[in-house]
């Protein structure tokens, strides 16, 4: 025992130790959130702006209508070696650039292009007609990227001077897009997706049971991509003040220009018209500091970021408001977070600002290309409620406003769209895949005993009894007359007539005027101004966005993303970079997995198989 009693001692005083550490760091973190809390409350509020500030709009990533993901997704995309995603929301874009324009302590905009991914074209529209508003203020606007493509470019021609990397190049393609088509595919490996539709145009399940784009399609595009791109060529053409079709005369004699110009892009897009200058970065940053003023701590021109300009922005608070709610992405059936519609939680969201007594209007701002016809019925009727309660419901429809984003626009007392919104497609189908002949190539036999020929009948080990067929098809009729019906009490038509431009067939947002689909052409802003007037709010009235509180969980996770060190997720992403396909196999990765997942059971809805309204379409 006597031997045991230093080995004791030695013990006990390194767990004292230990302990006694433990507390100590623990009094150092606690006492370190104190002075931060403490420091960060005498400090709060933003540097008040100086005079001659350049707003840089620095767009990152894609417009979008509202944030999605968190940091532990965007974590775990940096582990697969994936740029994590950026977003910049357009209602911030708007907001800042409607306070700059009268804000006398910013002289001037740059736009920094070099990281923005792009939006639709109706978004990209409604920051055009922004900058177009600021550089009417008198103040000077400046582009500039190391390279534009033809989304951002769009944006750059709006301002008085384009700029532009003299190794840089400016690409403008066109409008249109190529789909893979499986048929001869899932015939090697005996599948068959048994795409049940109503709508000669209705072509989202065409890729799994053709080989090639029907004619319907190709007629239907053509139409669609023509009208978008006249609209997008035009706009540039009257930017830049460049002669009728310029824009396509450009693209058709590329080979001979850039031969002219010995292959040296940048000085084709100087001699075009189509920059006003080549400059690198330094000479754009020694440009800005000549015109404004110098900021010597940073040691560049005088400048504030995009959420820096927004922290000066402080928000209406109190009294009556309009609210708006933001139905972006597919419609999915039950709950679901931003970036997608849940028919549950976006029926909760209305709801909650029906029964809001300072909400008196309600702007509901659509982005979707639909889904699930039951999801988007929930949402209809949620939104019919509260046109019932007596509040007005305005519909601003985004870049897409298709299917299922047309069937949630229904219950409104005005629709307005972008000239170059997708929207239409009203249609229905439903797809039952079936592996049998899988199955038997496979080696692998079903049997077993169904009181009747329903039962079972959905299982996609088995061929597809002609009964479930016939049964299905009459289920998906009655959906499309359901639709067809609805539109037509909707649009104050006869049903034949709405029938007549139905057919699943897309439209842009003025063909679709032209055709009584829509109430007006407009923008976000006018969809704001209109639900004023009907809720007899006056001008200028607060602005409450009803969106999904995140709860505690959710915001641990994004907490928890900022853990992972970058030597961390270096050393994992090796082992990740074998699962980033090209993108062309990670299309068809989605489509073909979209297929296997009609054929599994759902836990999300009580029907044996989905109605869907989705229009398969994307804004170029």
């Amino acid at each position: 025992m006597a031997i045991l009693r230093p080995i004791g001692r030695f013990l006990a005083k390194a767990w004292w130790l230990l302990d006694a550490s433990r507390r100590a760091l623990l009094n150092l973190l606690l006492l370190g959130l104190i002075v931060a809390l403490i420091v960060g409350f005498v400090t709060r509020g933003p540097k008040p702006l100086e005079d001659k500030t350049v707003l840089v709009l620095d767009l990152q990533g894609r417009l979008v209508e509202q944030f999605s993901g968190s940091a532990r997704e965007q974590a775990m995309a940096q582990l697969k070696g994936q740029s994590p995603e950026a977003q910049t929301r357009l209602r911030d874009v708007l907001q800042a650039l409607e306070a700059a324009r009268s804000d006398p302590k910013i002289g001037s905009l740059l736009l920094d292009l070099d990281h923005f991914a792009g939006g639709g074209q109706a978004q990209l529209r409604e920051v055009a007609a922004a900058i177009g508003r600021f550089k009417a203020s008198g103040k000077p606007v400046t582009a500039y990227a190391g390279s534009y493509d033809q989304r951002s470019y769009l944006l750059a021609a709006q301002a008085g001077e384009l700029l532009l990397h003299p190794m840089g190049m400016l690409v403008i393609e066109g409008f249109g897009r190529q789909r893979s088509y499986y048929k001869d595919a899932l015939d090697r490996l005996g599948v068959e997706a048994n795409v049940i539709r109503v709508g000669t145009y209705k072509n989202f399940g065409e890729p799994y049971a053709a080989n090639k784009p029907s004619p319907a399609t190709l007629e239907s595009e053509a139409f669609l991509y023509s009208d978008l791109w006249t609209r997008y060529t035009g706009m540039l053409e009257q930017a830049r003040k460049l002669e009728p079709g310029a824009v396509a005369r450009g693209i058709e004699e590329l080979p001979q220009r850039l031969a002219a110009v010995k292959g040296n892009a940048a000085q084709l897009a100087l001699k075009e018209k189509l920059v006003d200058g080549l400059k690198t970065r330094d000479e754009l940053r020694e440009l800005l500091i000549a015109r404004g003023a110098k900021d010597e701590q940073a040691k560049s021109f005088r400048q504030i970021s995009l959420g820096g300009y927004l922290a000066h922005l402080k928000p209406k608070t109190g009294g009556d408001a309009i609210g708006v709610v933001v139905a972006e992405g597919e419609i999915i059936d039950g709950e679901a977070g931003p970036g997608k519609v849940g028919g549950d939680s976006t029926a909760k969201l209305i709801r909650q600002a029906r029964e809001n007594e300072q909400i008196k209007a309600l702007v509901l701002r659509v982005n979707s290309p639909g889904g699930s016809a039951f999801a988007s019925e929930v949402v209809r009727r949620e939104l019919e409620l509260t046109r019932k309660a007596g509040k007005p419901v305005v519909v601003s429809m985004g870049d897409v406003a298709a299917s299922g984003g047309y069937w949630i626009s229904l219950a409104s007392d005005r629709v307005i769209a972008d000239p170059s919104t997708i929207t239409g497609s009203i249609g229905v189908f439903g797809m039952l895949p079936t592996a049998d002949k899988l199955m038997d190539k496979l080696s692998i036999h079903t049997g077993g005993h169904q009181t009747t020929w329903l039962s079972g009948g959905f299982d996609p080990r088995r061929p597809l009894d002609p009964r479930m067929r016939a049964s299905v098809q009459s289920v998906i009729e009655h959906i499309y007359d359901d639709f067809t019906a609805k539109a037509a009490t909707a649009r104050k038509k006869p049903q034949a007539e709405i029938d007549a431009v139905a057919q699943g067939r897309v439209w842009t947002g003025a063909q679709a005027l032209e055709r009584g689909l829509i109430d007006k052409l407009g923008s976000y802003g006018d969809a704001l101004q209109a639900a004023a007037e009907l809720g007899k709010l006056g001008e200028a009235p607060r602005i409450s966005y009803v969106e999904r509180e995140r709860g505690r969980l959710e915001r641990l996770l994004d907490g928890l993303g900022d853990v992972l060190a970058p030597s961390l997720v270096e050393a994992l992403r090796a082992q990740f970079s074998l699962l980033t396909p090209p993108p062309v196999l990670a299309e068809a990765g989605r489509e073909l997995g979209w297929l296997a997942e009609q054929a599994a059971p759902s836990t999300s809805r009580s029907a044996p198989f989905a109605a869907i309204v989705h229009c398969l379409c994307r804004t170029p």
